[in-house]
């Protein structure tokens, strides 16, 4: 007999929190969906959302998420469950609040570049990797998030540097909020999540808030990202590259140490003709590219297990052949992967086609000596 929505509350309502209350009473259960299984009689795959008041109270809240999986999944007519944890978002400390010890008011971000002796290269990083895009939209910060919590994995030591200055992502996809410290005004202590050393400017300003600066400040704040963020020992650092070919890019191609960069697009035409014109650039600039990355290469439906080619089909493994540059894989458009984003677990952390997907990038990367 098929699982039903009442009988899959009724499970989460057993299951009490540590300040009162339940999954259900307290209206945290969101996107409850069932998927038929093929294959099987009558099992379906349940899906839902835990969505906690805030960012800090989802940190602690891995062990309840466990919990809720494993009380759905003992329901006859379940053969598998799927929860994500996600915050309804950053919660902001108030006003009257006492600084955080370590932290460092006078901090900032983005000013006017400074006159360089040379091209940086953060102490203790071997090598610097560029994830870029044409195009925005086509998943580049969702790549960069999954590929480093692959790579560390794979035992690689990785940080993360969130350079899209407009529409920082990372720190939602990560699950990190929080401004980074410093003792100094100078130094930065970044942030650890996954495995992954992160910092991203969207960890310096609200997340509803605006960066409006030009050129030159963008140029500082990449900068001081790069130069003043202690790093630590790192055997790669992925930097997360704003969409297009602009201030960013040319900056970090012309004034820091890279050692190659990654193409992502989806296999759509429109967003070919841009992905082209960043490996133009990256021509241009002397700076070698690894491979493409086709995302958004196909859909599986969850109902007939059909697969559908939403935005066209091998555009970008015939670039690849054409260019004579590697494709280094094909990932799929699915729920999963967006829901882990917004829950700030990327789904390379778990198990599944998509993680062993990005997991094969990544032994790819190291095994090619490129991360």
């Amino acid at each position: 007999m098929p699982v039903t929505q009442k009988q899959v509350k009724a499970a989460l309502e057993r299951l009490a929190l540590p300040d009162g209350g339940t999954l259900i009473s307290r209206d945290m259960v969101r996107a409850l969906r069932f998927d038929e299984m093929p294959g099987t009689e009558g099992q379906a795959k349940v899906r839902f959302v835990i969505e906690a008041p805030s960012p800090e109270i989802a940190q602690h809240m891995e062990p309840l998420r466990r919990a809720a999986e494993a009380a759905v999944l003992a329901l006859s007519g379940v053969g598998a469950v799927s929860v994500a944890l996600t915050a309804h978002g950053p919660a902001d400390a108030p006003a009257s609040s006492p600084p955080k010890a370590g932290a460092a008011p006078s901090l900032k971000i983005g000013g006017h570049s400074k006159a360089q002796a040379g091209p940086i290269k953060p102490k203790g990083v071997a090598r610097i990797l560029a994830v870029a895009s044409g195009k925005g939209g086509v998943g580049k910060s969702t790549v960069s998030a999954n590929l480093a919590v692959a790579l560390s994995r794979q035992g690689r030591r990785v940080g993360l540097l969130d350079a899209d200055i407009y529409g920082p992502s990372q720190p939602r996809m990560m699950g990190v909020s929080g401004r980074p410290s410093s003792s100094d005004g100078t130094v930065i202590e970044p942030l650890h999540a996954h495995g992954v050393t992160l910092m991203s400017i969207g960890l310096m300003v609200p997340e509803d808030k605006a960066v409006v600066w030009r050129g030159p400040m963008l140029m500082g704040a990449l900068q001081q990202m790069l130069g003043q963020v202690n790093w630590g020992e790192l055997d790669v650092l992925i930097v997360d590259l704003p969409p297009g070919t602009g201030d960013v890019q040319l900056t970090l191609c012309t004034k820091s140490e890279l050692s190659g960069a990654i193409v992502v697009s989806t296999p759509q035409d429109v967003a070919l003709i841009d992905a082209r014109k960043a490996l133009d650039m990256f021509k241009t600039l002397k700076t070698p590219v690894l491979g493409l990355i086709e995302n958004m290469s196909f859909f599986t439906c969850p109902d007939c297990g059909g697969e559908h080619h939403i935005f066209g089909h091998g555009g970008v493994a015939a670039e690849a052949e054409a260019l004579g540059l590697p494709l280094l894989g094909a990932l799929p458009i699915d729920l999963d992967t967006r829901l882990a984003g917004d829950a700030g677990r990327p789904v390379a952390t778990g198990a599944g086609p998509i993680a062993e997907a990005y997991a094969q990038i990544a032994k790819g990367l190291v095994a090619g000596g490129m991360a």
